[in-house]
């Protein structure tokens, strides 16, 4: 990670603003972390350095935590038209003058297309089989995962390998046939971008919804914490709830919530 080698940086948390689904957690994050929470037009760079707009001047920034997406984060290199971003942040970065601590580029680890290879990723780099299975995942620029996918697409989720937050994705078993034709094409003409899994009939849980408590659908992210004694699993995590009645889709950004986890262990 590049960037000015300081006892007491200046860190910023850049956030795409109010409209973004995840805007809760951008302010959240900063004000438990004790920084600022930064815009793309509250930052300017000048020779190849990054510095925060304030009351007293310019403030050079050492240390970006960004949640806006590649694409958009610097329109002198990536979207033109992006208002999101920072015109030049790219070169400070490539000049080791900022440390931006999700590098562009970061998000082919989180790509869709590689859930396909992580059993056998676990099993070449760790010499040892997956503790937990994962879920079926078949990668359609594959022929013969295309054909049974196309065969079974009532069985099956099919997303796209760039997209997230529950975009760009086709549940089948409530798909309509039109829906399911224009997946067809989509995929026949691009087909390294998507993926499909079977569906997976998740968890429910009681909701306290309009004054009655009623069943929803939930998931459970785990966190994984790296430090210098390694990775460490922490026992609870992130629940993502499916608000709308019936869905399987728990993204906040498709109206999904979130509730309190607790793990009984012992010591």
């Amino acid at each position: 990670m590049a960037g000015r080698q300081q006892s007491n940086p200046t860190v910023v948390l850049l956030t795409p603003g109010i409209y973004n689904s995840a805007y809760f957690e951008h302010t959240t994050l900063a004000r438990l972390m004790g920084i600022e929470l930064v815009e793309g037009r509250d930052l300017v760079v000048d020779n190849h350095k990054v510095y925060m707009k304030t009351t007293r001047g310019l403030k050079q920034v050492d240390v970006i935590y960004r949640r806006v997406d590649d694409d958009f984060i610097d329109p002198l290199v990536f979207r033109g038209d992006s208002m999101l971003g920072v015109p030049g942040i790219y070169g400070a970065y490539r000049s080791g003058n900022v440390a931006i601590v999700n590098a562009m580029g970061n998000g082919v680890a989180d790509d869709k297309a590689v859930y396909a290879y992580v059993p056998d990723m676990i099993r070449y780099y760790l010499n040892e089989e997956p503790i937990l299975k994962t879920v079926p995942t078949y990668q359609l620029a594959n022929p013969d995962h295309r054909k049974l996918v196309f065969e079974n697409m009532s069985t099956m989720v099919i997303k796209r390998t760039n997209e997230s937050g529950g975009y760009g994705m086709l549940i089948g078993s409530s798909a309509t046939e039109k829906q399911m034709e224009e997946f067809r094409e989509a995929i026949t003409e691009d087909p390294r971008s998507f993926i499909a899994q079977p569906i997976i009939s998740l968890s429910s849980a009681p909701c306290y919804i309009n004054g009655i408590l009623q069943p929803r659908r939930v998931d459970l992210r785990p966190y994984a914490l790296y430090g210098p004694d390694g990775i460490d699993i922490v026992p609870g995590g992130l629940t993502r709830v499916a608000l709308k009645e019936g869905s399987l889709v728990v993204n906040s950004s498709q109206g999904g919530g979130s509730k309190d986890t607790w793990v009984l262990a012992g010591e």
